[in-house]
């Protein structure tokens, strides 16, 4: 039982520490007035009550509009009951909902264990995470996408292949990125469930051809390949490969399709090795790296896709590593080239973020899950049964949310099923929704976000 004295010594340290996070969130970051929910939430009310194209509606004193997949605006049609008001607080509350959802799937139930002290510290360092503060406060979708995908790793790691893909397919109809983890599943030999999110894609977006027929026309034939509704290429949010070239003033496709191209060799190789290990949750999280880094377009709110790779580099025994690399990526820090992204330093600089998301690509670890049993006296060591081919249960790491696997389990997936012959061991699409009118800036700051000012003259 925690002494009351502790208790209270606690209470005010959270205090403290949620009065720092509200402090830097209100003056250093820029907030974004839920911008993308307005693109979302005006498409929808322009195409059911004016009559309007869905790919007509302008944000008023903005080129942007919507640019999403037509199943998207179907699957967004409830909106057109609610106010913007309502429809943001139904935002807010099913991306924390979603947030909850992906947080179980990655750390599973050991949380228990810290107690309401633990979780809201944990609360208040994600309220620092930069893409996550943008997916929330644009009302962007990036969280659900996340929990979708997430739940068909979890059905896989547990071996309940039943349903595994149809998440994958109902990400890749709302948005294209998520498609690549169709290809991680083609690419791991589990044909089916390829084969089901394929379906579950398709299904979709011809269930949205028969209700917006026009739309869709239009969408898969001149939308779809009209970058000037997303944004600017070179623009600092930008954090894929495309965005380090265009800040070079490099605009051959040639040289993006082959930077595109030895990426993806180098996650179809280790994203094979993750899953030869039964570690799907690493198999995920690489995919994951890879979408934003071949995406044309990855704004700074598509990084939530990196959230796993942190639960994997903590479970491999780095928490230090991962601790350094979330910190950055809660700094804002690559706005510092928001005027001028020349010479070395905004090559390095207004890069970071990319940076990053490559290097937990080529280094993320694979197959290297630190064992929770503690070391074995020799006296016990002597007499113990020679050990098993099933992978070591995880150690949570102190000081650090608790990773266990989702379930309960061991770190990436279980003994419950088979994986094709094997025996299992135990265990950004981008986004144009971008500029806020003029007339009500967003930002606390001077900068302002992606889609907040015009770009600065050539």
């Amino acid at each position: 039982m925690t002494p009351a004295g502790t208790d209270r010594t606690r209470l005010l340290l959270l205090l403290a520490l949620a009065a720092t996070v509200t402090v830097f969130t209100a003056t250093v970051p820029l907030l974004r007035d839920w911008f993308d929910l307005r693109v979302y939430h005006g498409a929808v009310d322009h195409w059911i009550h004016h009559g309007g194209r869905i790919y007509d509606y302008r944000v008023p004193g903005t080129p942007y509009g919507f640019t999403y997949p037509p199943f998207a605006a179907v699957a967004m049609l409830p909106m057109a009951l609610l106010g913007l008001h309502t429809a943001i607080a139904v935002a807010l509350l099913l991306n924390v909902a979603a947030l909850a959802v992906v947080l179980r799937i990655l750390i599973g139930p050991a949380w228990r264990r810290y107690g309401w002290y633990g979780c809201a510290r944990g609360a208040c360092l994600l309220a620092l995470f930069e893409p996550l503060r943008d997916t929330i406060s644009f009302g962007q979708v990036n969280l659900l996408l996340l929990a979708l995908v997430l739940t068909d790793a979890r059905l896989l790691a547990g071996g309940r292949e039943r349903w595994a893909g149809v998440g994958i397919g109902l990400a890749a109809a709302i948005k294209l990125t998520p498609a690549l983890f169709i290809g991680l599943l083609l690419l791991t030999g589990r044909r089916r469930e390829a084969a089901r999110a394929t379906a579950v894609a398709a299904g979709a977006t011809a269930f949205a051809a028969c209700v917006a027929p026009d739309a869709s026309r239009y969408y898969w034939t001149e939308a779809m390949w009209d970058t000037t509704r997303v944004g600017r290429l070179d623009y600092v949010s930008n954090q894929s490969l495309q965005g380090i070239l265009a800040r070079l003033g490099e605009s051959d496709r040639a040289v993006w399709a082959a930077a595109v191209l030895v990426v993806l060799c180098v996650w179809a190789s280790r994203s094979r090795r993750a899953v030869a290990a039964g570690q799907w949750q690493t198999a995920f999280a690489l995919t994951g790296l890879t979408a934003c880094l071949v995406s044309p377009i990855t704004w700074v709110h598509h990084l939530v896709w990196l959230l796993p790779s942190f639960v994997v580099l903590v479970r491999a025994g780095h928490p230090r590593v991962a601790g350094a690399l979330y910190a950055v990526l809660c700094t804002s820090v690559v706005w510092l080239w928001f005027d001028d992204a020349s010479g070395v330093d905004g090559f390095l600089g207004s890069n970071t973020y990319t940076w990053i998301t490559l290097g937990l690509l080529l280094w993320l670890p694979v197959g290297q899950l630190r064992s929770a049993r503690p070391a074995l006296s020799r006296s016990a060591s002597a007499t113990a049964p020679a050990p098993s081919t099933a992978a070591p249960a995880i150690a949570p790491v102190p000081g650090q949310p608790g990773l266990s696997s989702p379930g309960g389990g061991t770190a990436e997936g279980s003994a419950a099923g088979p994986v094709r012959g094997r025996t299992r061991s135990a265990s950004s699409d981008p986004t144009g929704s971008t500029c806020p009118a003029a007339a009500k800036p967003q930002s606390s700051s001077a900068r302002a976000s992606s889609y907040t000012v015009k770009p600065p003259p050539a």
